[in-house]
C-alpha cells in the first residue's frame, strides 16, 4: 500500500515494527525514504535471541528515527515457540524444509499482537502509516507473514480505532512483500543501510555471535551470496 506524506503539509508520522534484522531495518530506510518521520517500535518480549535489540537500537540511530519505543512483553509466560520456549532451535536445513512447514521458531500470533501494540502506539501519535518488515520468503513459514493476514488486519484497524472511526485511514505497508533476500539486500544496499548493525540468528552464541546454521542465518548468508553483497555477519561456525 502506499500513502506518502503531502510534502506541503508538517511532515506525518509513520509507525515501522523494528526487530533489528535486515528486513526490519530496510523497512524502516524506506519508511523514511518515503518521506515520514520515522517511529521506530520494537519488542522485548523475552526472546532467546535478545541480542537483535540492541542491533535494532545501532541500526535507528544510524538511519535517524524521530522517536523510538522498547516495548515489554514476556511471551515466555505463553511459550510454544523455539524462541521463547525450552524447544531446540531448527539447524542445518534446507530451504525445502525451512518454508514447507510452519517451524518451530514459530511464535504464536506474533505479529498480530505486534501490530496491535505499534496500532496503539500510532493511534497515540496520530500517526496513521505502519510499516512492517513481511516478505515472500516467509510466506510458507509463518501464517501471520501472509498478504491475506496483513488486508485482514488493515481492516480491523480502521474498524478498531478512533482514526478509522472518525473518518482518517490507517495503512499497513509491507513494501518488502514481493521481495526476496537478495532483492531486500540490494535494496538496503542502495538505501545505504549498514547491513553489518542487523542481526538474524536465532541462537547467538553467549558473545553475541550468529551461529551460521539456524534458518534465519541460512536465509541471510544465501542471500547475501545471491546479492552478490560481501556478508558482513560475524559467525560462530562459518
Amino acid at each position: 500500500m502506499t500513502g506518502r506524506p503531502d510534502h506541503t503539509e508538517e511532515t506525518e508520522l509513520a509507525v515501522v515494527l523494528h526487530s533489528g534484522g535486515i528486513d526490519s531495518t530496510t523497512t524502516l530506510a524506506i519508511a523514511a525514504r518515503d518521506g515520514f518521520d520515522v517511529c521506530a517500535i520494537t519488542f522485548d518480549y523475552n526472546q532467546r535471541h535478545r541480542v537483535e535489540i540492541e542491533a535494532a537500537e545501532r541500526s535507528a540511530r544510524a538511519i535517524g528515527v524521530k522517536q523510538r519505543l522498547v516495548f515489554p512483553i514476556d511471551l515466555r509466560t505463553i511459550g510454544g515457540s523455539a524462541l521463547t520456549d525450552q524447544i531446540d532451535v531448527p539447524k542445518a536445513r534446507s530451504e525445502s524444509e525451512i518454508t514447507g512447514v510452519i517451524p518451530s521458531t514459530y511464535v504464536p500470533a506474533r505479529n498480530l499482537i505486534f501490530l496491535s501494540i505499534a496500532l496503539a502506539w500510532a493511534e497515540t501519535l496520530g500517526a496513521r502509516n505502519l510499516y512492517a518488515g513481511v516478505n515472500a520468503v516467509d510466506y510458507s513459514g509463518y501464517p501471520d507473514c501472509r498478504p491475506e493476514f496483513i488486508a485482514a488486519f488493515n481492516e480491523a484497524a480502521n474498524l478498531a480505532t478512533r482514526i478509522g472511526v472518525e473518518g482518517g485511514q490507517i495503512l499497513v505497508h509491507t513494501p518488502l512483500a514481493d521481495l526476496s533476500k537478495a532483492e531486500i539486500i540490494r535494496t538496503a544496499t542502495d538505501l545505504g543501510v549498514d547491513l553489518s548493525l542487523t542481526h538474524s540468528c536465532y541462537d547467538p552464541s553467549p558473545e553475541g555471535l550468529a551461529c551460521g546454521l539456524c534458518d534465519s542465518c541460512v536465509l541471510r548468508k544465501k542471500g547475501f551470496a545471491e546479492a552478490g553483497v560481501p556478508d558482513p555477519t560475524r559467525y560462530a561456525v562459518g
